[in-house]
């Protein structure tokens, strides 16, 4: 605070000798000068730069149950279980159906926990026609949800499904995006979505998946179990259309192969037409696919022409991944999860 603004006494009182007695006045006091107490508002200076009050660095804890990579924390209060997920479009005959029973036969022998179905249609599809053939593949606890138009995709869960939907394809109309969030052990849950491409072109399919890849981001937390799987019809593990599923997924090798190590899926063996992804929070989980004795640690690409022995796959037939108008092989991987 500045000083008084006078100057010291400087001379003489008039007319009278100085009788050295002090002006009459005490001396400046100290007092400050009168004005407004100090209000205590800051100096006037810069304006509010917008930036955090200085204190203490953000320690970067993880949120609780989140761990540093980002993903849900199991609790480890149970016993790890096994998810075998099943891609399958394993329909036979003229009618896009699995009424032959060619599909059928191969589901069951592959015991799957989680199936990523396409073309599910069965009998009248009626209700009671459905919950039989879902019995027949999974068992009667399982649970199922089925999409909408004339091929649609589905789900079938050996646990209950706690909720499940579609989004549109905005490419199709006969089927969408059949999604179910499936209540496994645990605290954790997992989502599957079940998923038939075009044959067009590499083009229309890299736009199906740019709009599942928006729902995804939309609905589905990236801490999250995720399956994602089907029919994707692509010519090759470079298309468009996987790179921008690997936005949500992992989609690089090792991929699933056969006993000879052959890892395509359409009926001649040449293309990777049918997927079963998981999302990196899953796959961190995944474990090969056993079978009697033998162990397949990417995944198995399934094929009854050259599957031996077939005693480990019961019922399937030699005959069966050979049925009429059977253009795909189922492709399994399996998870071993901790809750």
């Amino acid at each position: 605070m500045a000083g008084d603004g006078g100057t010291v006494d400087g001379g003489s009182d008039a007319g009278l000798a100085d009788s050295g007695t002090p002006d009459a006045g005490s001396a400046d006091s100290g007092t400050p000068d009168a004005g407004p107490a100090d209000s205590g508002l800051p100096d006037a200076g810069p304006a509010d730069s917008g930036l955090p009050d200085a204190g203490p660095a953000d320690a970067g804890t993880p949120d609780a149950g989140i761990g540093p990579d980002g993903c849900a924390l199991p609790e480890g209060t149970g016993a790890p279980f096994r998810v075998r997920a099943v891609a399958a479009n394993l329909t036979s005959g003229n009618l896009q159906s699995w009424d032959p029973g060619h599909g059928q036969r191969i589901l069951q022998g592959l015991q799957p926990d989680v199936v990523l179905i396409q073309e599910f249609n069965y009998g009248s599809n009626s209700p009671g026609d459905l919950r039989t053939f879902v019995d027949a593949v999974c068992g009667t606890s399982c649970a199922y949800t089925r999409g909408a138009g004339s091929i649609p995709n589905g789900v079938i869960s050996r646990w209950p499904i706690a909720a499940s939907g579609e989004w549109a394809d905005p490419r199709v109309g006969n089927r969408g995006f059949t999604w179910a969030l499936i209540d496994v052990p645990g605290p954790r849950d997992l989502w599957a979505v079940s998923l038939h491409l075009l044959t067009s072109t590499a083009g229309e399919r890299n736009q199906e998946a740019q709009a599942l890849v928006q729902q995804l981001n939309a609905q589905v937390p990236t801490r999250d179990l995720l399956l994602v799987g089907g029919d994707f019809n692509t010519e090759n593990r470079s298309e468009a259309c996987v790179t921008t599923l690997g936005q949500r997924t992992v989609t690089a090798g090792p991929h699933p192969v056969d006993q000879g190590g052959v890892g395509g899926t359409n009926a001649g063996r040449t293309k990777p037409y049918d997927w079963v992804l998981a999302s990196r929070c899953l796959q961190k989980s995944q474990a090969a696919v056993s079978i009697g004795a033998q162990a397949f640690d990417a995944g198995l690409v399934f094929d009854s022409r050259v599957y031996v022995p077939l005693a480990d796959v019961p019922p399937v037939l030699q005959s069966d991944s050979a049925g009429p108008q059977m253009q795909h092989m189922a492709v399994v991987k399996d998870f071993v999860v901790q809750p």
